[in-house]
């Protein structure tokens, strides 16, 4: 423990940082296995599924492996899949991929189109049910380390404390929660995941994580054009041939629509701005006709992971595990994780399950990786392994070409003949000075498909008390004007999806401002800023959005 403040301690059996599903339903498999197990659940939302966004068309295999019965139970879930497709866009064009030279590993048999937010909140209501505590509003802030470097448990953040520092009469310590195993299921680039990996070296030998940003957005349309059970994957404009990523339009229950687009964040231009590129992806011909007439009704975005197999780290550390997307098991070219954070949750729970048996703590669990990886994940993630590599290092155009054929020859053949490349930057380590490169340049918002960041925000629903310490933490808060801003203009205000960050003057000086207010908790700060400069910690547990329906 770093700081002198008195805590009270509370003791439990397991804790699980993050109610995203990786950890609620390794809360569930562990009170199925061990129904006297002490669990607690930690969620920094100020509701359940308040943080979760995804796009999402769900793989029911993990599902179907933790409550077989899901549908007979009432799991909020939306149409099945009734038409899946993949369309390839131009500036003003749309071309359809023909079905039968999509690889059948893309495929995704018995997909179910849900809000994860509200399948979370169901999943949350399941292990309540079995005596499993969760705690929203409670964010994690620190880990407790034992002599030997072991992790003990965490801390939760504390309470009313001032912007400047000061303790408000509201002010209420954090308390140490002491566990016999913790398990992280933060999500991407969680602010405790983060720093276990680089404490324990768990990514040593691993290719570096690769990140995308993914922003959605949910729509009420025209029953006319309105289709339950529509996916489409599109890829192309406007992202264009250098940079990965592409959109979606899947069609939900009640005349909505979920749109969005992933940009991988290993772009290179420091101009780009993954915002801009979604009100761009909106004005095609082919999206705009669906949201005519229509209205936005949510808005948001949150960083994904992207390595892929070669980037997962190690999971298991001395006292407990990454589990989930804090450790990256994102299918890329399905754009699928949730089966996989749930098969995750559930492998990781039978093993500390056991290792509690055998009256151990506080240890590393030696099985639990092989035990996670051999869930299924291995099974899904490693005949795509190219797939990654070969679109940041080629393109679009070529790199999915060939990324194409990999995978026709994995389904056929059960070998990859690209499977050896790696991604060998980190996403910051990409960007090219402003000098190199051809500004890119986005066009006002109209207001009727395209928005301001402002209107964008307002509709993230975002609760965040002002006064409080900022979040977004800057080792050196000189670097973004002496460094970022001459070199690569300073990308921050560009990408990030909430207008947190500004360049701002003041007289004659620039000055760069944070709006943390603002905060979609993306993590995009942390992952892309060239300098690493800025760090992402939780605010007061139950600050930022409060999505619904996401």
């Amino acid at each position: 423990m770093a700081d002198a403040i008195e805590r009270e301690i509370m003791e439990t059996g397991v804790v699980i940082v993050g109610a995203g599903p990786a950890g609620l339903s390794a809360a569930i498999a562990l009170k199925q296995k061990s129904p006297d197990l002490e669990i607690v659940v930690l969620e920094k939302s100020a509701d359940i599924g308040g943080h979760i966004l995804s796009g999402a068309v769900m793989d029911p295999t993990g599902l179907d492996a933790l409550i077989p019965d899901w549908r007979e139970k009432g799991a909020p879930v939306g149409p099945d899949v009734a038409k899946d497709s993949f369309v390839y866009l131009t500036e003003k064009s749309a071309l359809p991929f023909p079905h039968a030279l999509i690889p059948p590993i893309m495929k995704t048999k018995g997909g179910v189109i849900i809000s994860l937010g509200d399948l979370c909140r169901w999943l949350a209501e399941q292990a309540e049910a079995m005596g499993i505590d969760i705690f929203p509003g409670t964010a994690a802030a620190d880990l407790i380390t034992g002599e030997n470097g072991e992790i003990l448990g965490i801390v939760t953040g504390d309470m009313g404390i001032a912007r400047d520092g000061s303790h408000k009469p509201t002010f209420t310590p954090g308390i140490e929660l002491r566990a016999k195993y913790t398990l992280i299921a933060e999500g991407a680039r969680g602010s405790l995941s983060k720093r276990l990996i680089a404490k324990f070296g768990l990514d040593e030998g691993r290719a570096p994580q690769k990140y995308g940003l993914g922003i959605k957005e949910i729509w009420e349309v025209d029953p006319a054009m309105h289709e339950p059970g529509k996916v489409t994957h599109f890829m192309g404009h406007p992202l264009g041939n250098s940079t990965s990523g592409g959109g979606f339009c899947y069609h939900a229950q009640d005349n909505k629509i979920y749109i969005g687009l992933v940009a991988h964040l290993d772009y290179e231009n420091p101009t780009f701005s993954p915002y801009g590129e979604f009100q761009r992806f909106k004005q095609h011909p082919e999206i705009a006709k669906l949201l005519d007439g229509a209205t936005c009704i949510s808005y948001g975005a949150r960083a994904l992971t992207s390595g892929g197999w070669q980037s997962i780290p190690k999971l298991a550390f001395p006292g407990g595990a990454l589990i989930g997307c804090a450790a990256g098991f994102m299918n890329v070219p399905r754009l699928k994780a949730i089966h996989n954070a749930i098969r995750s949750g559930i492998a990781a729970a039978a093993e500390v399950a056991a290792a509690i048996a055998d009256n151990r703590a506080n240890d590393e669990i030696a099985t639990l990786d092989e035990a996670v990886l051999s869930s299924g994940i291995r099974d899904d993630l490693y005949p795509v392994r190219a797939v990654k590599p070969l679109w940041s290092k080629l393109g679009t155009i070529l790199g999915v070409g060939l990324a194409g054929a990999d995978m026709w020859v994995s389904s056929l053949a059960k070998l990859s003949p690209l499977g050896g490349l790696v991604s060998d930057k980190p996403d910051f380590a990409r960007l090219k000075p402003i000098s190199a490169v051809t500004p890119i340049d986005y066009a006002r918002p109209d207001g009727k498909t395209a928005f301001s960041r402002t209107e964008s925000v307002y509709r993230a629903n975002i609760a965040h008390d002002e006064d409080q310490p900022v979040h977004l933490r800057l080792d050196d808060p000189e670097v973004p004007i002496r460094e970022n801003l001459p070199k690569y203009g300073e990308p921050a205000p560009l990408y990030c999806p909430a207008g947190v960050y500004e360049i701002v003057q003041d007289g004659a000086d620039p000055v760069f401002r944070i709006n943390a207010q603002n905060c979609v908790h993306c993590k995009t700060c942390d992952i892309k800023d060239p300098a690493q400069n800025i760090t992402w910690v939780p605010p007061e547990g139950g600050s930022g959005p409060n999505y619904s329906g996401m």
